[in-house]
């Protein structure tokens, strides 16, 4: 049978007959000024093929030079992962072709890394996994290739461009060892590798970290072996995942894909896959290479790289702290539960409440506005709460508008709106839509006197004593104003005129 065949199996039914082992590998781009070894800008954005000279195209009698600012990243990315750091490296020579690789090999690491033998625990619903980092290796990045035409990928294609301003780039490639023992939570674990580790990209102030714009990429390596087996199943590899959502996704699909093929008797082809965001499939790429078939060989243009124990013990002083033990204490500062916390973490969130408390905010309103109405609005969109294009400047604003009295909560989810309509600021946004709270005791009195007269058996009841009988009256008040009554002021002129 072909590994072509599209027969999946419900994701419960999988986990019946089979286990799942992960591997990932991320891609981080380094935010360094040149790149990896020559002195081209690596500026986001600019004209195709502006930033590059003979090193990075390649180009006969060029030589490369070590980036310094490279290998120290390096060096303390391993070191955040509690990697063992080698005192001696050197490159390689990663031989493949590929039409936006200039020099037809990557300049990387093969048998001789950077970093080596580290891990990073996770948790996932209270149950934490320990994932073994095989290496951190030093590399470039390849060129961009542009499909034009009505599928965006090269199948069906009326042609390709190809934009070399990030060949050349300084990457770091952190590979993982085999992740077993996850079961039905291997999606999940994948997902909050991914996000931790972006968590503590991002900490270092080694890269953006931002998804959107390719600076941190996801490979996700999956293989399904029937339970109690002694060897691993054969994996396929879903390249360039760029979301946490679609890193799950991809897992799940694939261990659905996978034992649709083994329960049919197949085989799993050793392959590259594609992750579509629109569907949430994987589509076939081409047969995965081993190592042996890139021929490495070490890069006879580059001296190895061997790192005093005195740089690197000082680069280990200068590492942030350990993101579980952040946690740990932002969730006592914070004063959450622990399902409060792990649902933060869970959304991808985590970041982003922490910087919106820090800009004021008092960390259960951060936390209502980010989990309950932009999570939301990133679920109903498939997209990470991340990229909703709201900063936390933005719904620390919004907060400071609801502490001053200016919105009330409805109120502040119609800013909301406008923010991701992209209207302006909550200010720009206030006075476009004549958002505000009214809070002008003639025109409050005017619609209070109005309730009253249309509910008059309420207004006997606050006469009666029963002051509790005011929120019929006040949703009335709220409801002529269209929700912009200051409901504390209104509350007062009810109890003033009845009782």
């Amino acid at each position: 049978m072909s590994a072509t065949t599209e027969t999946l199996v419900d994701f419960d039914e999988v986990l019946t007959r089979y286990e799942p082992a992960l591997g990932l590998e991320v891609h981080v781009e380094l935010s360094t000024a040149t790149k990896m070894f020559c002195g081209c800008s690596t500026a986001f954005g600019a004209e195709p093929n502006t930033q590059v000279c003979p090193t990075c195209l390649g180009l006969p009698g060029s030589m490369p030079a070590v980036n310094r600012g490279g290998v120290e990243a390096a060096i303390r990315i391993g070191l955040a992962l509690n990697c063992e750091i080698a005192e001696w490296c050197r490159f390689a020579r990663k031989n493949y072709f590929y039409p936006d690789m200039p020099k037809n090999f990557q300049t990387s690491q093969y048998d001789e890394p950077i970093a080596f033998e580290g891990y990073m625990d996770v948790e996932v619903d209270g149950e934490t996994f320990r994932v073994g980092i095989e290496r951190a290796h030093m590399e470039e990045d390849t060129g961009k290739s542009t499909h034009v035409g009505t599928t965006g990928r090269i199948q069906g294609a009326d042609y390709s461009l190809v934009d070399y301003n990030r060949a050349g780039i300084p990457l770091i490639e952190i590979v993982t060892k085999p992740i077993t023992g996850a079961g039905a939570k291997a999606p999940e674990v994948a997902r909050a590798y991914v996000q931790q580790l972006r968590e503590l990209i991002v900490a270092l102030g080694v890269s953006e970290a931002r998804m959107d714009q390719g600076n941190l990429r996801a490979d996700v390596n999956l293989s399904l072996a029937p339970i109690g087996a002694e060897k691993l199943g054969t994996r396929t590899e879903t390249k360039n995942v760029n979301s946490f959502r679609s890193v799950e996704r991809a897992v799940r699909f694939e261990m659905s894909r996978h034992a649709g093929i083994l329960d049919a008797g197949g085989s799993i082809l050793q392959e590259t896959r594609h992750f579509h965001e629109d569907s949430g499939i994987t589509t076939s790429g081409r047969e995965k290479s081993d190592a042996e078939d890139y021929r490495y060989f070490p890069e006879p243009d580059l001296v190895p790289v061997a790192p005093s124990r005195e740089w690197v013990e000082e680069l280990r002083g200068t590492l942030p702290e350990n993101p579980t033990a952040k946690r740990a204490r932002l969730q006592a500062e914070w004063g959450f539960t622990d399902l409060e916390m792990r649902d933060t973490v869970g959304a991808g969130a985590l970041g982003l409440v922490e910087e919106t408390i820090a800009l004021g905010s008092a960390p259960q309103a951060a936390r209502k506005w980010w989990l309950g109405e932009l999570a939301r609005r990133a679920n109903d969109t498939g997209a990470e709460i991340s990229e909703l294009g709201v900063s936390p400047a933005d719904v620390a604003a919004v907060q400071k508008l609801v502490d001053a009295g200016t919105l009330n909560d409805k109120l502040a989810r119609q800013v909301f709106d406008g923010l991701l309509a992209g209207e302006g600021t909550p200010d720009e946004i206030i006075a476009a839509r004549g958002l505000g709270i009214v809070s002008d005791d003639g025109a409050l009195s005017a619609a209070v006197d109005k309730a009253i007269e249309a509910n008059p058996d309420v207004a006997q009841k606050i006469r009666d004593g029963k002051v509790a009988a005011a929120g019929a009256l006040i949703g009335s008040v709220m409801k002529e104003m269209r929700g912009q009554a200051d409901a504390g002021k209104v509350r007062e002129l009810i109890l003033a005129k009845l009782t």
